[in-house]
């Protein structure tokens, strides 16, 4: 039995995921198969 997993990523604080999140839970995919990074680069 296979899953989709999916990721999802933003880069700044002020942008949200909330626009991918709905597109991949309408697409079937549960939450707890959707990895989240937020603002993983930082400027030194």
């Amino acid at each position: 039995m296979s899953k989709t997993v999916a990721y999802v990523r933003v880069s700044s604080k002020d942008q949200n995921l909330d626009r991918q999140l709905e597109v991949l839970k309408d697409m079937g995919i549960e939450e707890k198969y959707i990895y989240q990074d937020k603002q993983s680069r930082k400027r030194f």
